[in-house]
This record gives C-alpha cells, sequence and structure tokens, in this order.
C-alpha cells in the first residue's frame, strides 16, 4: 500500500514559488492498477518522483508498505560516461542482484548488441529507453511506476515491452501515467486526473479521460 496524507510540494526559486500539490491524499492498494491523465505541467512527474521516494514532500507524510520501481523508463539517472553493461551492473550492486543474472536479462531484452557495451551518452534517444525498460523490469517491484514508456524502441520492441508489462500486471501493482487512452484502458482497471494541484480518482479509465479532455477544452 502507498498512503499520500495531507501532501503539499512546492517549489522555491530566486523571486520564484511554485505550488505543484496542496494537501493530497489518497492510497494504492496492492494489486491495484491506475492510469493517471494531466495537462503539460500539471505535476505529473513530480508525483512521479514522490510515489518513488526520489522527492520528499514539502510537509505531509507519505508511507510505502510495497517496494517501488523507479519510473520505468526513466534514463537520466543512468551514467553517460559508463557503457550500458556498467550501468546495469551498477543497478545489481544497488539492489543487492547477481550481476552476471542481471546482465543476462537485460541483454536479452533490450537487444542491444555490441551498443550494451559502449558508453551510454552515445546512444540514441531510442537506445536509452531500451536499455533503461530493461533495466526497470529485471528486477521484481510491488509496484511498478510507468510515464509515457511504451512509446521506446521500434514496433517489435514495443510489443515486447507491452507484453511485460502486462504480465506484471498480473502479480504488482501498476501506477501509468499516459496522454494515451488506448494505453491506459490496456493496463489500468482505475483512472484519475490531475488538475490545479489535486489528484481526483474515477471509476474506469474513460470516465477520467472524459473530465481530463472537458477540462482541457475549458481550459483552451
Amino acid at each position: 500500500m502507498i498512503r499520500f496524507e495531507d501532501v503539499s510540494k512546492v517549489y522555491h526559486g530566486k523571486k520564484f514559488t511554485k505550488r505543484v500539490f496542496n494537501n493530497l491524499n489518497f492510497s494504492v492498494e496492492r494489486g491495484e492498477s491506475i492510469g493517471i491523465v494531466g495537462a503539460n505541467g500539471a505535476g505529473k512527474s513530480t508525483l512521479m518522483r514522490l510515489l518513488a521516494g526520489v522527492e520528499p514532500p514539502t510537509s505531509g507524510t507519505i508511507t510505502r508498505t510495497m517496494s517501488m520501481s523507479w519510473p520505468i523508463g526513466y534514463s537520466s539517472a543512468l551514467q553517460s560516461g559508463l557503457t550500458g553493461a556498467d550501468n546495469a551492473r551498477f543497478i545489481a550492486r544497488i539492489y543487492n542482484q547477481p550481476e552476471d543474472e542481471l546482465l543476462e536479462k537485460v541483454e536479452a531484452f533490450a537487444q542491444l548488441g555490441p551498443y550494451l557495451h559502449q558508453p551510454f551518452g552515445t546512444y540514441s534517444s531510442g537506445m536509452s529507453g531500451r536499455l533503461a525498460f530493461a533495466l526497470s523490469l529485471t528486477i521484481e517491484f510491488d509496484c511498478y511506476l510507468i510515464d509515457e514508456v511504451m512509446s521506446a524502441g521500434d514496433e517489435r520492441f514495443r510489443k515486447k515491452a507491452e507484453a511485460a508489462m502486462i504480465e506484471r500486471r498480473e502479480r504488482a501493482s501498476l501506477v501509468m501515467i499516459s496522454h494515451d487512452l488506448g494505453t491506459l484502458q490496456r493496463y489500468c482497471s482505475r483512472g484519475a486526473v490531475l488538475y490545479g494541484g489535486a489528484l481526483t480518482f474515477f471509476d474506469s479509465v474513460s470516465e477520467a479521460c472524459e473530465v481530463h479532455y472537458s477540462l482541457q477544452a475549458l481550459a483552451s
């Protein structure tokens, strides 16, 4: 279970203050799959970082009784000077996984060939996404955070990624952010709309998307 209790997030800069969330209260239960929609700048990536524990809230409490993935496909945390293989070994050490076994799984899934042993900084965006996705799925988590990852790679890789996520959904929770209604409906049973610093839940993804589109139409 993940529980947000009166969680607020405020960023302070030079002559600048941005309040992203104000007193969020919600929970994600074990086994749930939730699709989140919101306009650009609504705070979707910030919410993912709070869920993952990458950032602390400004105020309030976040309780986790499930192991959490980092946002799947998030490649910014990988070191550009290290090879793809060395990045995989580093992840293995952090999560106390057998290095050779993890590297073998990553190599089989990402199918980067000799590029796996080249510096990550030389990768194309598609290759970066494939490596990040493969690394995310080599470790078993109770809850997977997914941020627009399904667009990474070519059609063959996308089909493989979709099959892997469906398999994970059978035994883990999912929290997914996407602008694509079809993707959210494929993986998620509930929907939520992020708007005006609040997160509102709905019984279905389609209902959440209808509300989201209505809000965007009003805003325009």
